[in-house]
C-alpha cells in the first residue's frame, strides 16, 4: 500500500476476534488503536480538535495550541501540530509515563508539568493560564470540547459497524477518560442496536462508583469528575478493574495472543470477560485496546 503521508493512515484500524476462550461461548472483538501512526486511539482526537478549529478560524498559522494531558492526545495534537507547523505546549501532570513525554518532544512540543497531587484539574488550570499570557494561544481542552466525541463519532463508531456489518453487536465495553472515545463511538452503534448494552470501564481510584478517588497505576483511563459528555448517552453499567487485574490481562495479551498492550487495554479486556458472563450466549463484545505497552516499559508494565 503506497501512501503519500503519515496523517492518511488514521483511523481504519484492523478489529480483532480475541483469540481466548470465553464465557457463555460468546465473542469478543476489539479494535487495535494502537496502529495508529501515533500509537493511540488519541491521533483521531488530535487532528479532529486541530482540524475542526483551523474550519472555524479559531487557528490560523501563528496560533500556540495548549492543551492539558496524561500522554495520548498530547500526541496525537502534536502529530496534526506537525501537519500545519503549529506550535504546541503541552500541560502534563507529573509522574505520567516517560515513553509518551519523549515522543511529544519527538514531534516538536514543547512540555511544562505541573504537580502531579493537582491531576488533571491542576493541568486544565495550567493551560487557562498560559493561554492568557501568550498572544494568539489556543486551548482544545479535550475535557470540555465537543469536537472530541465527534471525532469517534464520526470514525471509530461508524468503522466497527461497517466492520461486523454481517454480524450483531450486544455489548460495548471502553475505558473512560475524558469521556469522548466513549460517548463519540457508542452513539452510532446504539442508533444500530438500541438495546446494546453499553459499559464503561474505569481503574479502582476513579470516582464513578460514588468511592474516594486514589491514585491507580492504570494510565490512560480514570476520571476526577463526571465528563460531561455523559449526558448525551445511555450508560448501562460502570465495571471497576483493579491494577492487577488489569495488568494480568496486558501480560496474558502478550503471551496468549502476541498483543502488546497497555494497561487501559488490559482493564477493557478484563471488563470484557467479566461482562461475557452475563451476557445470553454467543453475544458479541466489541471493546477497545486504546495503545501499546511500549510506551510504559519504564514503569514495569510486565512487572506488575
Amino acid at each position: 500500500m503506497l501512501v503519500s503521508n503519515v496523517f492518511s493512515l488514521i483511523g481504519d484500524t484492523p478489529l480483532l476476534e480475541i483469540g481466548i476462550p470465553v464465557p457463555n461461548d460468546s465473542k469478543i472483538f476489539a479494535k487495535l488503536e494502537f496502529l495508529n501512526p501515533g500509537g493511540s486511539v488519541k491521533d483521531r482526537l488530535g487532528m479532529s480538535l486541530i482540524e475542526a478549529a483551523i474550519k472555524r478560524g479559531d487557528i490560523d498559522d501563528k496560533t500556540t495550541i495548549i492543551e492539558p494531558t496524561a500522554g495520548n492526545t498530547g500526541i496525537g495534537v502534536a502529530l496534526a501540530a506537525v501537519k500545519y507547523q503549529l506550535t504546541t505546549i503541552l500541560v502534563v501532570p507529573e509522574q505520567f509515563s516517560i515513553e509518551k513525554q519523549m515522543l511529544m518532544k519527538a514531534l516538536g512540543a514543547k512540555i511544562i508539568h505541573t504537580p502531579h497531587e493537582l491531576g488533571m484539574k491542576g493541568a486544565i488550570v495550567k493551560s487557562k493560564e498560559l493561554a492568557a499570557e501568550i498572544k494568539n494561544a489556543y486551548v482544545p481542552n479535550q475535557f470540555y470540547n465537543l469536537d472530541n466525541p465527534a471525532a469517534y463519532e464520526k470514525t471509530l463508531g461508524k468503522e466497527i459497524l461497517k466492520d461486523l456489518a454481517t454480524q450483531k453487536i450486544d455489548a460495548f465495553v471502553a475505558g473512560v477518560g475524558s469521556g469522548g472515545t466513549f460517548v463519540g463511538t457508542v452513539k452510532p452503534l446504539l442508533k444500530q442496536y438500541p438495546k446494546l448494552k453499553t459499559v464503561v470501564v474505569q481503574p479502582e481510584g476513579s470516582i464513578l462508583d460514588n468511592k474516594p478517588a486514589h491514585a491507580h497505576k492504570t494510565e490512560g483511563i480514570g476520571v476526577e469528575m463526571v465528563p460531561p459528555f455523559f449526558k448525551d448517552v445511555r450508560i448501562d453499567e460502570i465495571k471497576t478493574i483493579s491494577d492487577k487485574d488489569a495488568f494480568s490481562y496486558v501480560a496474558l495479551a502478550a503471551k496468549k495472543l502476541g498483543l502488546f498492550i497497555g494497561s487501559s487495554s488490559g482493564a477493557a479486556l478484563a471488563a470484557s470477560l467479566k461482562l461475557a458472563k452475563t451476557l445470553p450466549r454467543k453475544s458479541n463484545i466489541v471493546t477497545i485496546f486504546p495503545d501499546s505497552s511500549e510506551r510504559y516499559l519504564s514503569k514495569g508494565i510486565y512487572k506488575n
